[in-house]
């Protein structure tokens, strides 16, 4: 978990900030300096209060971000029930979807006030398309991310549905 030692009062959020940002974060570690300004370019920063939906299951995807400080619950929405499937914390992304132009396959829940970059989604893909190199990079990152959340999801179903034997209950 990262959390920035910035005072974000002080200074303004011009791409150099930004970009430092961004060398912090480890979704970017060790991304070509220029790719790292093709994100700073398009990146804003934004905050949620605790308890605040950031995104709902199924919502049309707009933004990809970088979690800088906070906790955020990704959620599976059930009727009658919201299943947690993980828990992320400053140093993690989130948003996926956004780039690859799905809906939004989680909820997204501030834990506590939260501190996010937001990057569009329609903006990454333009930039992947100029970019090959960079699309490439850009998108076996986001492969990791989504190989994280499948087994995060499978986890916790496997807990939600596991048969429980007499024996673990005593």
């Amino acid at each position: 978990m990262i959390a920035l030692d910035v005072n974000w009062e002080d200074i303004g959020m011009n791409v150099d900030v930004v970009a430092e940002l961004l060398h912090k974060h480890p979704f970017v570690e060790d991304l070509d300096p220029r790719h790292v300004e093709t994100l700073a370019n398009m990146a804003s920063e934004v905050d949620y209060d605790k308890n605040r939906i950031i995104f709902h299951e199924g919502d049309e995807c707009g933004l990809f971000y970088l979690i800088l400080a906070g906790r955020v619950a990704l959620e599976m929405t059930a009727p009658g029930r919201t299943i947690q499937v993980q828990t992320l914390n400053g140093g993690d992304e989130m948003g996926w979807s956004s780039v690859l132009m799905q809906e939004r396959q989680f909820q997204a829940r501030a834990l506590e006030p939260v501190r996010l970059l937001a990057l569009d989604g329609v903006r990454l893909q333009e930039a992947c398309k100029q970019d090959p190199v960079f699309g490439y990079e850009l998108m076996y990152r986001l492969l990791r991310v989504v190989s994280r959340r499948l087994q995060a999801a499978r986890f916790q179903l496997m807990d939600v549905y596991a048969p429980t034997s007499k024996a673990a209950q005593q």
